[in-house]
Order: C-alpha cells, then sequence, then structure tokens
C-alpha cells in the first residue's frame, strides 16, 4: 500500500500502513466484549494507528452500559436494524480507517493479528484470517466441542472452494468494501457478502498468521440455536434464486446423507484425542445433520404451503 494519511482529519500525519477500523457487532455479550477488548488494547499494531468501533444491536443492558465497558478503548454507536450483518454497516458509516478489520464480541485477537492483517492485505483485496476454536478443558471437551473443533471455520476451505471468509475474521479495504457492498440483512450474511465479492473479481487470500479465536459452543442448545438461525438465513438465500426451493429440497437430503461421508472428518482429525472424543464428535454429527433435514424441510413448507417468511 502506498503512504497516506492515517485518517481523514489528520493529513499532516503519514504512515506506511493507512489507519484501520476494527469493526465489531455487539449484542447481550459484555463479558465476551471486555475480553476481545482487552486483547485489541494490546495489540503489537501502535495505538495511533488503529480504530475500534462497536456496533451495539440494542442489548438489554443499554448502550450506557456497553460505553462503560468501551471506556476509552472503542467508540460505540447504536445499530437500530437486528442482525450483525446491519450493525457492522453502521459501524463502517461510522468509522474514519482506509482499511476495515471485522471480528466478532466474542472473537479473542493474536496480538499481531491487526499486524499481520495488514502485511496480508498488501497481497489481496480481502484477507480471510483462520479462526481457532476455544474448548473449556482442552483434554476433556464435551461432545459438542469434540464436533466444534472438527467442523467449525474452516477458514481455508472457504475461501479456496466456496469464495467467503466467516466475517469474524476479514480484512478488507474501504475501497474494496464500498465496491462490493453494504452487509444485507436475513441472509447468512459472510456468504452473501462474500460471493459478491468473488462476482466481482476480488482477490481472496487465506492468511493463516492472520488469527483470532472464538469460543466452541459447549451445549446442544447453544449449537442448535446457532444453526436454526442459520438455515433460516441459507434458506432465504436460496428463495432468492430461480429453483431456489427445488434446490434447497434436494440439498436438504445431501444434509440427511452427509454424516455417512464426514464421519471420516473425525477419524482424521489430529484436534481430538481417543476414540470417547471422536465416537461423541460423531454422534453430534449424526445428530445436528438430521435437526437441519428436518428443519430444512420445515421451513420449505411452511413458505410454500402458508406464505410465512422464516
Amino acid at each position: 500500500m502506498t503512504d497516506r494519511p492515517l485518517t481523514k482529519n489528520s493529513p499532516g500525519r503519514n504512515f506506511r500502513d493507512p489507519l484501520v477500523s476494527v469493526i465489531i457487532p455487539h449484542y447481550n455479550d459484555l463479558a465476551n466484549l471486555r475480553r476481545c477488548l482487552s486483547r485489541l488494547a494490546s495489540q503489537t499494531l501502535p495505538k495511533d494507528r488503529f480504530e475500534i468501533v462497536v456496533a451495539d444491536n440494542g442489548s438489554a443492558c443499554g448502550l450506557e452500559e456497553v460505553q462503560n465497558v468501551c471506556g476509552r478503548i472503542a467508540r460505540v454507536v447504536h445499530a437500530p436494524i437486528p442482525g450483525a450483518g446491519p450493525a457492522r454497516n453502521v459501524a463502517v458509516a461510522a468509522s474514519s480507517g482506509a482499511v476495515l478489520a471485522f471480528t466478532d464480541s466474542d472473537c479473542r485477537p493474536a496480538p499481531d493479528w491487526l499486524e499481520n492483517g495488514l502485511a496480508a492485505l498488501r497481497n489481496a483485496d480481502i484477507v480471510g484470517g483462520r479462526v481457532d476454536v476455544d474448548v473449556g478443558d482442552p483434554a476433556h471437551p464435551t461432545a459438542i466441542e469434540a464436533f466444534e473443533l472438527v467442523f467449525a471455520f474452516n477458514v481455508k476451505r472457504y475461501i479456496a472452494e466456496l469464495g467467503f471468509s466467516v466475517s469474524a475474521n476479514i480484512f478488507v479495504s474501504r475501497a474494496t468494501f464500498d465496491r462490493v457492498g453494504a452487509f444485507r440483512a436475513r441472509v447468512v450474511e459472510d456468504l452473501d457478502w462474500g460471493t459478491r465479492a468473488s462476482a466481482a473479481n476480488c482477490r481472496w487470500r487465506y492468511a493463516p498468521d492472520v488469527v483470532v479465536s472464538h469460543p466452541a459452543r459447549r451445549t446442544w442448545a447453544e449449537l442448535w440455536k446457532k444453526w436454526r438461525r442459520r438455515t433460516a438465513e441459507d434458506f432465504a438465500l436460496a428463495n432468492e434464486r430461480r429453483y431456489g426451493k427445488a434446490i434447497w429440497f434436494l440439498r436438504s437430503f445431501a444434509i440427511l446423507l452427509s454424516p455417512f461421508v464426514h464421519w471420516l472428518a473425525v477419524l482424521r482429525s489430529d484436534k481430538l484425542a481417543g476414540a470417547e472424543q471422536r465416537l461423541s464428535a460423531i454422534a453430534v454429527l449424526f445428530r445436528i445433520r438430521f435437526r437441519r433435514f428436518i428443519e430444512c424441510n420445515r421451513l420449505l413448507v411452511q413458505k410454500t404451503f402458508f406464505g410465512l417468511h422464516p
């Protein structure tokens, strides 16, 4: 990147890299937000080279309490439209940086996250970084945690095969973001945004040294909450496409049958130890895919025969 002003309001100061705006959506997650901000406060990138903008999505505690947690580390803005995507848009609009670094309030960025993200972006339009899965007790993960260790956040595959990255760890210039457009509501916003970026011929790069960690879901309720929301957002995207409902119906059977192939990934994974952890992960794999199959068809019936939105 060429030298440019640190911010649009400080034309007299120049650095090799531009100001970075860290964009964080937040909703009812103060404890994790506090941890995330503490990691950002310890970045190797100098503090005058980045800003943090937290977009609160109407947390029950109120905006003042979110501001108390953020203190002087981050600026808080109110995001009235529900959803992480619209919240990110509000934070982007309130930010000043020439580079946008997206993460989530429950993520813990590595100390060199910003520095490495900027370096990786010099050779790409968009960078998707590595997302590690944290478990409560690495020696004894719960069955849900074991499943997440194998299947959650495979960013390398997402970029190489699907042309998108999870919004928990994305670096992009503001110019590229503006060219692709804002995140949309009520859909899988990172998949939708990444698909539009790929269609615009943006160059993606997977950067394994640009690292954030994310806590694994520990219980079935937490895992199902994630996948029920994700299934509804996937269905909304499918309905925008020609023959979307027919493709969705066929896809539901692919989901149902997928564990008979994907259980091999559990056996081969170096993230699990011993037969007990592997068997528990396989059991969760079959259970979650069966529930997703049922949910896919529930949504299809609801929309087809009753015209209801998910």
